[in-house]
């Protein structure tokens, strides 16, 4: 069962070993070929989640449902030779959440609809997230309501699930995604709340007669005190969640689930998963990593051909001619609302390269670079993170190596702090 990590990680921590898992939240397929490609050869799940503006049953903005998800991933799992076996898929925030402009029963019915595909799809973690409020209500729900809706999409869901799924309630402060502008002191969940969040829902649950679903409840999501904004992280202080962390002892098989753990040190992310923060979310620290790469390929690029950058223009004409991913989320002069497009620690631009405009760019790069060997000291110039791992033969000098060394990077540090071999 893939789903057996997952289940074993509250023993796991009650027994004091340092066991987590990442969560890879991406529906980039450079992003996805690394976490197979590495999970494939330490031998380990892997754990993929998409969230619900991302992958629905109307689409989402990538346009997949989660059917359509589920065959793009395993399309990549056979190319990389991943065994789809230890694959897990997982779905986010699974609520009312992309609907909440409409009155409350039509959202949630849309919502009920989300998990229904998310199910039948074969997601075998689902979190279950209903603390927004919809059309007219107030803009986040107390517990009793929050817990109620929950309880009612997981009858959905343990309805058209072809196994048993596990599943995550709670959700985060402030809201998914990263902060907007500079984030500087966050609010740890305390221990209290925490605790009746799970009591709440088992007797949510226990009034549906799902009993035997709230048994597979898994994690809790809370905020342990980590964050980023456009400019800044917020480092996660183990002092601080201290109380939070010894609830979990009065929490029976459950562990907390992260969310924000972007750019995070691995010192940071080691002290969460032994504080019983085992599920470790992270996603546009993936894609940063990798526009990074891109734009110092493109960097050498121009140094080869002594022409100008192609890649971060192109990007920049296509932000400006379609602002709807970024512009309520870049505040500043225009100059800063420049920086933010490019350099932001919320990476919206990760919402661009699919477009077919960004898409064409890069592959124009890639061609232009192909497969020769890249000079050592341009790499050192525009990529320095990578200079070691190539100077030591771990990467090899070419465009599509580097650029995916770059996003493995960051998912072997999380690997480290999941407690999990991921040396190379």
């Amino acid at each position: 069962m893939s789903t057996q990590l997952l289940r074993s990680l509250s023993a796991l921590h009650r027994d004091g070993t340092s066991i987590g898992i990442t969560s890879v939240c991406s529906a980039h397929p450079e992003v996805i070929r690394a976490a197979l490609s590495l999970a494939r050869d330490m031998g380990q799940p892997v754990l993929i989640e998409a969230t619900c503006n991302q992958v629905n049953q109307d689409g989402g903005y990538t346009g997949m449902t989660p059917a359509g998800f589920r065959a793009f991933v395993e399309g990549i799992a056979d190319e990389t030779g991943f065994n789809r076996s230890g694959l897990i898929l997982g779905g986010d925030h699974l609520g009312p959440n992309p609907w909440k402009n409409l009155p409350a029963e039509q959202a949630l019915d849309k919502a009920r609809k989300m998990v229904a595909a998310y199910a039948q799809a074969g997601f075998e973690k689902i979190h279950l997230d209903c603390s927004m409020g919809c059309q007219g209500e107030p803009l986040a729900l107390d517990d009793e309501a929050t817990a109620a809706r929950a309880a009612d999409l997981c009858s959905i869901a343990e309805t058209h699930s072809p196994t048993e799924p596990v599943y995550i309630i709670g959700t985060e402060v402030p809201v998914p995604g990263g902060a907007l502008e500079e984030v500087e002191h966050l609010q740890v969940t305390s221990s209290e709340a925490a605790l009746t969040t799970v009591e709440i829902h088992r007797q949510a649950f226990a009034a549906r007669n799902l009993q035997a679903a709230f048994d597979r409840v898994v994690g809790l999501v809370v905020q342990p005190g980590v964050e980023f904004g456009n400019q800044n992280v917020v480092g996660y202080v183990p002092d601080a969640a201290q109380a939070l962390s010894a609830s979990l002892a009065r929490m029976s098989n459950l562990v907390f689930e992260a969310h924000s753990t972007d750019y995070q040190t691995l010192g940071a992310l080691s002290a969460l998963v032994r504080d019983g923060f085992s599920i470790l979310k992270v996603g546009p620290g993936l894609t940063f990593a990798l526009r990074e790469a891109l734009y110092g390929l493109d960097l050498i690029a121009a140094e080869l051909d002594n022409t100008p950058p192609r890649l971060k223009p192109a990007m920049e004409a296509l932000m400006q001619a379609e602002p709807g991913y970024w512009a309520n989320y870049y505040p500043g002069t225009p100059d800063e609302q420049r920086l933010q497009r490019h350099f932001s620690y919320s990476d919206r631009i990760r919402y661009y390269w699919t477009h077919p405009i960004a898409q064409k760019a890069v592959g124009e790069l890639l061609a232009r670079l192909g497969d020769r060997t890249l000079p050592e000291t341009l790499i050192s110039q525009h990529l320095a993170t990578a200079w070691p791992e190539v100077m030591a033969g771990r990467t090899r000098p070419t465009a599509t190596a580097l650029a995916q060394a770059a996003v493995t990077r960051v998912l072997r540090t999380y690997a480290l702090a999941c407690g999990h071999d991921a040396a190379g």
